[in-house]
């Protein structure tokens, strides 16, 4: 071979392309380690040298796989310990970050920009607002606010435990259930709102306007929204809320009405918090598989770091109905 050695002439040597050269050389995920160990015996037989092989020097693994989180709440804390029990025994370390914008939208652009190549070799978002964010690493979202994207997410099954929780109350015998509902903005919290409009309609009941209100996973927001619910003639027997901490303020308000629960009202909730089971009253909730959640993500992002394929790019996984001791028939006390 004559002449200068190029990118073009490694890439015919070990039958793949050029991008694929570039990729192996600078230490960049996707690419197979036979694929990679083949390119780089062709560059070292070739002689090639470029500023692409010596960029490959200073591009080396970090070691440190970022979480990256909107803010440290109970359900982003359940995450993170299935993510760490996955991590436990590999080689790599864990950076949970959280963004002094988490709250703006967008703010996983801007923090993966600032920790992508140089602080981490992947990372996992946690309800991020957007999942189209353009990195060179890879990235799994949990819960995203929009849904599937480009990206690979993985997600419970809100929809199904909304018809669970729903179903519950209408046979213990409930018919006018209230329904405090998240953040408009996450397509899980519209699809809980799908859930128990679905179990309505199944059983013959009309959505009533008036049982429901919006919490928008705001302690604040939920108060009064329950409070309204709750202080009318017409208030329901039940109330499905669409997380715990949401159901826990609703328990809450209706103590400060005087009204006892599950005896004069039936609570359920949906995440399976750890202060679900800890309350006074334990909490009848859905449990969706939070530790699970962050495990499955991370297994997803350490199969991309090896440059095999995914056997699913989106991942759904089941929730469960977990009977304590805020429902019961109405008026009828289970203790």
């Amino acid at each position: 071979m004559s002449g200068r050695t190029t990118i073009h002439d490694v890439a015919k040597a070990a039958g793949v392309s050029v991008s694929t050269v570039s990729k192996a050389v600078n230490g960049r995920y996707g690419i197979a380690d036979a694929t990679v160990r083949r390119v780089l015996d062709s560059v070292r037989e070739l002689g090639y040298e470029s500023s692409l092989v010596a960029s490959s020097m200073r591009a080396r693994r970090t070691g440190v796989i970022g979480v990256l989180l909107a803010d440290f709440e109970p359900f982003s804390a359940e995450i993170l310990k299935g993510v760490g029990s996955a991590a436990h025994g590999t080689a790599f370390d864990l950076l949970a970050y959280s963004s002094r914008q988490g709250a703006s939208e967008g703010w996983e652009r801007r923090s993966l920009s600032r920790l992508s190549g140089t602080l981490i070799d992947a990372a996992i978002m946690v309800t991020p607002t957007v999942v189209s964010a353009s990195t060179e690493i890879p990235v799994v979202a949990i819960d995203p606010h929009t849904g599937r994207a480009g990206l690979p997410t993985v997600e419970s099954d809100s929809f199904g435990g909304a018809l669970a929780a729903t179903r519950h109350l209408i046979e213990l015998g409930h018919r006018r259930i209230g329904f405090l509902a998240g953040r408009p903005d996450l397509r899980s919290a519209g699809l809980r709102d799908a859930g128990y409009r679905r179990a309505l309609g199944d059983a013959g009941i009309p959505v009533d306007p008036a049982l429901i209100g919006i919490g928008r996973y705001d302690l604040e927001t939920t108060r009064e929204s329950a409070r309204v619910m709750l202080a009318g003639d017409s208030r329901p027997t039940a109330v499905f809320a669409a997380n715990d901490l949401s159901a826990i303020a609703v328990i809450d308000v209706a103590q400060e009405l005087g009204l006892r629960v599950p005896d004069d009202l039936s609570v359920i909730g949906f995440d399976d918090v750890p202060e679900a089971s800890r309350r006074a009253v334990p909490l009848t909730t859905i449990r969706q598989p939070m530790n699970r959640l962050g495990a499955v993500a991370a297994e997803m992002v350490f199969t991309l770091l090896s440059g095999e394929p995914l056997e699913q790019l989106h991942v759904i996984l089941p929730t469960r109905l977990v009977v304590r001791a805020t429902t019961s028939s109405p008026g009828v006390s289970p203790r």
